[in-house]
C-alpha cells in the first residue's frame, strides 16, 4: 500500500472535516478520479461515508437510467428498476451506491434516486411519474429531512438538487418535454408517457448555460456551504434546503428582474 493511499479510516475524517455528521441525511455526487489513489477503490469511499453518518444516517445518490436504445428501436427493452444501470456519466460512485447492501431505488426511470439507511425506504416511494423532481419527490422529500449535499469531486453543475429548484421557481415559459418509456405493467410491459420540465438544459431559454454552477459559486460567496478534501478531491458540503431556496431567488431573478 502506498502512503498516498487514502484508507477508510483517514476518509472517514475527512468527511467528518468537512462536515458530516452522525444522523444526519446526505445526497452524494462523486467523481472518483478526483480522489485520487484509494486502498480498497469506490467501496472504501463508501464505507467511509456510511462510517461517518453513523447507522441513523442516510446516503441518497440521483441515479437516472441508461436507456440502451434509440426512438424506433423494435427491441426496445422495459425498465426494470432492479436491474437497470445508473446513467453510465454518473460514474462508478452511483452504479456502487445503487447495487450496495439494502440499497432502495425509486420507480422513475430518469429522475430516479438510491439511498441507503434508515430513510431510505420513505424518500424512494411513490415517485411521481410525472414531474418527477417536483412536489412528492425524493427531492422534496430529501429537503423536508435537511439534506446536505455532498459534492466530492463532482462538477458544481451536476448539483441535481437544483432541479427541484428549477421545478419551483415562479418564472413563464419553462420548457417542457414529453416522452415515452416502456415500463413494467400488471399484464407486461406497457408504453407510459411522461411529462417534465427539461432536466436537459437549464429550464428557461434566458438561463445561461451553466446556470447550476453559477448558482453554487454565488451561494458559496455568500459564506453559505463548506469547502474541504475528500482523499484529493475538492469537496463541498451544501445545506440542500438553503440551497434550494437560494437557487429558486436566483433563477426568479435572473428571469423576472
Amino acid at each position: 500500500m502506498s502512503r498516498s493511499n487514502a484508507t477508510r479510516s483517514s476518509l472517514r475524517r475527512d468527511f467528518e472535516l468537512l462536515g458530516v455528521a452522525p444522523g444526519s441525511t446526505v445526497m452524494v455526487h462523486g467523481a472518483m478520479r478526483q480522489v485520487g489513489p484509494v486502498t480498497g477503490g469506490v467501496n472504501t469511499v463508501i464505507n467511509a461515508l456510511l462510517d461517518a453518518l453513523g447507522p441513523a444516517g442516510t446516503v441518497a445518490a440521483y441515479v437516472d437510467f441508461e436507456p440502451f436504445f434509440e426512438d424506433g428501436d423494435p427491441e426496445i427493452p422495459v425498465f426494470d428498476k432492479r436491474i437497470a444501470p445508473a446513467a453510465r456519466d454518473h460514474g462508478v460512485l452511483h452504479e456502487t451506491l445503487l447495487r450496495w447492501p439494502g440499497a432502495v431505488r425509486s420507480d422513475h426511470p430518469d429522475a430516479g434516486v438510491a439511498a441507503i439507511g434508515p430513510q431510505a425506504a420513505w424518500i424512494t416511494a411513490g415517485h411521481p411519474f410525472q414531474y418527477g423532481y417536483g412536489e412528492g419527490s425524493p427531492f422534496e422529500k430529501l429537503v423536508r429531512l435537511g439534506v446536505q449535499v455532498l459534492m466530492i469531486g463532482a462538477p458544481l453543475d451536476t448539483i441535481t438538487l437544483l432541479h427541484y429548484a428549477e421545478h419551483r421557481a415562479r418564472i413563464p415559459g419553462k420548457r417542457i418535454i414529453r416522452y415515452r418509456r416502456l415500463m413494467p405493467g400488471a399484464n407486461g410491459p406497457v408504453w407510459m408517457d411522461f411529462e417534465e420540465f427539461d432536466t436537459g438544459d437549464p429550464v428557461h431559454d434566458s438561463l445561461p448555460g451553466n446556470c447550476f454552477e453559477r448558482i453554487a459559486l454565488d451561494y458559496l460567496a455568500s459564506g453559505q456551504g463548506r469547502q474541504g478534501r475528500v482523499g484529493a478531491a475538492d469537496s463541498y458540503l451544501l445545506d440542500g434546503a438553503g440551497l434550494v431556496d437560494f437557487g429558486i431567488r436566483w433563477i426568479e431573478t435572473a428571469i423576472n428582474g
